[in-house]
């Protein structure tokens, strides 16, 4: 009988809203890189998170700029739709000291589309006092309670993965250990390291353009 595999959980949200810090946050190390700048996540990273008695497979995205043209933002936004169609839950992060912006609610409206559960989740809430009647705001999105965190500060963080895995379904199943060689690819800038690797799997995994370092973080895949 084939295995099931684990339960996946995307992170999606505008660029800059902490989806990194949380992910990180949530996987125990330092895997996604993390700058005070927007888009510096391009490409899905992937973590094995464990919560309680469950075990799920966390997906961090790059930034969605729903409106862009731009080459890199648009490639973003394919690779979040990707995510989001693989998700069984996803994680839509918003920004509580930005507030409620009119990106937030074309995200929102992207992801009623795909017609899986959603946890909203409001981030950089530093004090549950101070920003309370901001969260409260979200529920204009019309997408669910709003469950205030800071991903910086590790607040809220449980009550949100109660909320999250309570989406899971019900036959998922733990993956037994993963026991394939790991192969790294390497090199310079602008060499073709991520046309090599989409080409081998077969999809467009990595983002791909002339501009040297247009990938930024380490890119796990199968």
């Amino acid at each position: 009988m084939a295995r099931k595999r684990k339960p996946i959980v995307a992170v999606v949200g505008r660029p800059n809203v902490g989806k990194s810090t949380l992910f990180n946050a949530l996987a125990g190390e330092m895997i996604s890189i993390v700058k005070d700048t927007p888009g510096i996540t391009r490409d899905r990273i992937y973590a094995d998170i464990a919560w309680l008695d469950k075990n799920f497979t966390l997906i961090d995205t790059g930034g969605i700029e729903p409106d862009s043209g731009d080459i890199i933002l648009s490639q973003m936004r394919e690779q979040a739709q990707i995510a989001i169609d693989t998700a069984d839950v996803i994680l839509f992060m918003v920004d509580v000291k930005q507030g409620l912006v009119d990106a937030d609610s074309k995200v929102a409206d992207m992801l009623r589309r795909s017609h899986k559960p959603v946890v909203l989740v409001v981030n950089k809430v530093d004090s549950f006092q101070k920003y309370m009647a901001d969260v409260y705001e979200f529920y204009n999105l019309g997408i669910g309670d709003p469950w205030p965190i800071s991903a910086a500060n590790r607040m809220g963080i449980g009550d949100m993965l109660d909320e999250v895995v309570r989406h899971f379904p019900e036959d998922a199943e733990m993956e037994e250990e993963d026991d394939r060689p790991k192969i790294a690819i390497v090199g310079k800038p602008n060499v073709g390291k991520s046309s090599i690797i989409n080409r081998l799997i077969g999809e467009n995994r990595v983002i791909v353009s002339n501009i040297a370092g247009t990938t930024r973080d380490a890119v796990d895949t199968e």
